[in-house]
C-alpha cells in the first residue's frame, strides 16, 4: 500500500519525491506534537503559547520591513526567551524525563480512553469509600486535579503513584493513620499524593460552621480548577468544592454524578475533539468558568 502511494504521489507531484522513511518521520513527529501541546493544554498555558506566536510574526514582519533595530531586540527576546521557556515548563519537562528514566514514557503518550478508565474507577471507588466514611464520620479531603497541575501542592504531603481503592482510601483517612490530615490528590485516575496541604479560602462570607477542611478545599477549588470532595468529621456530610463554590450534604449517588459530570467530560471532549480543542487555546485562552452559585 504504501508503495502503490508512493508511486502515485512521484508520478503526480515529481517534486513530492516522499519515501517510506519520510511518511515514518512525519507520522513520529506529529504524534509527538500534539502530545506536547496536550500537556502544555494541562497547564493553562494558551496564553504563551499566543505571545509565542506573535513574537515569531513580530520577528517576520521585522525582517520583511528591514527593521533592523526591532529586528535586533526581537532576536535578543528569542535568545533569552528559551531560558525562560525551560523555567516556565520546568515541572512538565521533569514529570517528563522522570517517566523516561522509570520507563513509563508510555504514560506520556497514553490514550483518552485509557485515562478515562481510570478515572471511572476512581469516581467509583470513591463514592463507595465516602459511604463508609461518611456512616463513621471519618474526616476525608480528597482532591481531583483537572488541567491545571497541582504539583507544588503534591510536594506538602507523601508522593505516592498507586490506583484509586476503597480500602486504600478509608486506611488513608483513619484518624489513626500519618496521613489521614491531609488531603489526597488524584492525577489522571491514580493517587499522587497523601497528607498534602491546601491553601485556605479567603472568602470571609464563608459560613462559620464550616471547619479547617472545608475552608482548604473551598481554597483548593479556587485556586485551580480542581474538584476536591469532603467528609465532614462532626457530621458525616459529604460536600464538593467547584470554582470556589461548595454544594453541601450530597447523598453518594449525587456525589458520583457530580465526579462524572465534572471529570469525564473533560475525557470525552478529549477523545471527540482530538487536536481541534487547540486551535482555541492558542487563538481564544482559556476560557473562564463560572462556577455553580445556587
Amino acid at each position: 500500500m504504501f508503495h502503490s502511494a508512493q508511486v502515485f504521489l512521484q508520478a503526480n507531484f515529481p517534486l513530492l519525491q516522499l519515501q517510506l522513511t519520510d511518511i515514518l518521520d512525519i507520522a513520529i513527529l506529529s504524534l509527538v506534537i500534539y502530545k506536547l501541546l496536550w500537556m502544555l493544554r494541562k497547564t493553562s498555558s494558551g496564553r504563551v503559547l499566543r505571545g509565542i506566536l506573535i513574537l515569531l510574526l513580530a520577528m517576520a514582519v521585522s525582517s520583511g520591513l528591514k527593521l533592523t533595530a526591532t529586528s535586533f531586540l526581537l532576536d535578543k527576546l528569542v535568545y533569552w526567551g528559551i531560558v525562560v521557556l525551560v523555567v516556565l515548563f520546568q515541572p512538565e519537562i521533569r514529570r517528563f524525563l522522570e517517566r523516561m528514566g522509570s520507563g513509563r514514557l508510555g504514560l506520556v503518550f497514553a490514550s483518552a480512553k485509557e485515562a478515562g478508565q481510570d478515572m471511572e474507577t476512581a469516581i467509583s471507588q470513591t463514592t463507595e469509600a465516602y459511604v463508609d466514611l461518611s456512616r463513621d464520620k471519618v474526616g476525608a479531603l480528597m482532591v481531583f486535579e483537572r488541567q491545571n497541575l497541582l504539583d507544588d501542592v503534591i510536594k506538602t504531603g507523601t508522593a505516592l503513584d498507586c490506583s484509586v481503592s476503597s480500602e486504600l482510601l478509608k486506611n488513608i483517612f483513619w484518624n489513626k493513620a500519618p496521613l489521614h490530615d491531609g488531603a489526597v490528590i488524584v492525577r489522571e485516575g491514580r493517587i499522587v499524593g497523601a497528607g498534602c496541604m491546601l491553601p485556605l479560602s479567603g472568602n470571609v462570607n464563608l459560613s462559620r460552621d464550616l471547619g479547617m477542611r472545608h475552608r482548604a478545599g473551598i481554597g483548593m477549588s479556587e485556586h485551580s480548577d480542581a474538584v476536591v470532595v469532603i467528609v465532614s468529621e462532626e457530621t458525616g456530610s459529604i460536600s464538593a468544592a467547584v470554582g470556589g463554590m461548595l454544594k453541601r450534604h450530597l447523598a453518594p449517588e449525587t456525589l458520583e454524578r457530580l465526579l462524572r459530570n465534572e471529570l469525564l467530560n473533560d475525557k470525552q471532549e478529549e477523545k471527540r475533539n482530538g487536536p481541534l480543542p487547540f486551535l482555541g487555546l492558542i487563538l481564544g485562552g482559556n476560557k473562564e468558568e463560572g462556577g455553580d452559585r445556587s
